[in-house]
Parts: structure tokens; C-alpha cells; sequence
């Protein structure tokens, strides 16, 4: 049961939740994990947007990718895990469409993930990354949510007004 296990990572903070969850399911399963990171076509473009040019940027996107697959790897080794790593740099599809290949390739049994668990507002500005998978993956998907206080942004918390006893109140 869940002896190949798939974790597509981003650098923030829910990834690495969803990396531990992985770390800690793979111990009970004797299970091994295969950590993903993708540079897609809207990464990319979201980086030379922010920097102006291309330059030396795909350059720049692959070195980071190498220092957050290496430092999951150095976790699950120091965990007891198996781990290898992917990088995926061709920019040639969506984030979701490239977990779901690679978790039909390898093949996984499961896939592991952060979600920052947005509703309202936020999810419809951001999107969500979880849900694309979540629909698009060929095998189980487990979503390891943000805290709380990590995955509402301030404007998305409930309104909460303290009216006397007796008063009525929606929230």
C-alpha cells in the first residue's frame, strides 16, 4: 500500500507540510517518495515579468529547483526514506498536467501535496494548483492543508461582531 508516493513541491511552506505528511506515511509503509518540482510555463513567465528579461532566468529557475529537490532529499534520507528527485524544466504544459504525467510514468501509487486550502476570494485570484491535480491525477491524492492562521489570508477571515446578549448575529 502506498509504497511509491509522489510529492510535487514548490518552496512554501505548505509543500513542505505536504513533504513531512509524505516523509511520515513512507515510514509506515516502508514506502519510497519521489520528489517533484516543475518550472512551467507560468512560473517562468510570472519570473521574467517580475525581472524584466529572460536573460540567464531559466538558469537561475533551475538552480533553485536543485536546492529544494536537495534539501527534501537530505529530509527523507534523514528520515530513513528512499528518495530521488525530478526536475522538470521543459515548460511544456501546465503544473498539473506535468505531476500527472510523472505520476503515470513513474508510476505512483499516491500523491502528496500542500494546499494552502483557499475559498472565496483568494481561490478565485490564485487559483488552485491542489485542485488541477486533484482532478488531472491518475492515482489517490492526499492534500495536507496550511494552518489556519497560514491559509486565510487576513481579508478572507469571518467578520466576527460582538453584540449584547439577546442580539442577533450572523457570521
Amino acid at each position: 500500500m502506498y509504497q511509491r508516493i509522489l510529492v510535487p513541491i514548490d518552496g512554501s511552506p505548505t509543500a513542505r507540510r505536504g513533504l513531512d505528511e509524505a516523509i511520515r506515511l513512507a515510514k509506515l509503509t516502508q514506502g519510497r517518495l519521489r520528489v517533484f518540482h516543475a518550472i512551467d510555463d507560468l512560473s517562468f513567465a510570472l519570473a521574467v515579468d517580475a525581472y524584466g528579461y529572460a536573460g540567464d532566468l531559466l538558469k537561475v529557475l533551475r538552480e533553485n529547483g536543485d536546492r529544494l529537490l536537495e534539501e527534501a532529499r537530505d529530509s527523507a534520507k534523514t528520515a530513513g526514506i528512499g528518495v530521488e528527485t525530478v526536475l522538470c524544466d521543459r515548460r511544456s504544459g501546465p503544473v498539473h498536467e506535468l505531476v500527472a504525467q510523472e505520476a503515470a510514468t513513474w508510476p505512483a501509487d499516491l500523491i502528496v501535496l500542500g494546499t494552502h486550502g483557499r475559498r472565496g476570494v483568494g481561490r478565485a485570484i490564485m487559483g488552485s494548483c491542489a485542485e488541477h491535480i486533484l482532478r488531472y491525477a491518475p492515482v489517490p491524492v492526499l492534500l495536507v492543508r496550511a494552518p489556519e492562521a497560514q491559509s486565510k489570508p487576513e481579508a478572507e477571515k469571518p467578520l466576527r461582531v460582538h453584540l449584547p446578549t439577546g442580539a442577533l448575529a450572523f457570521e
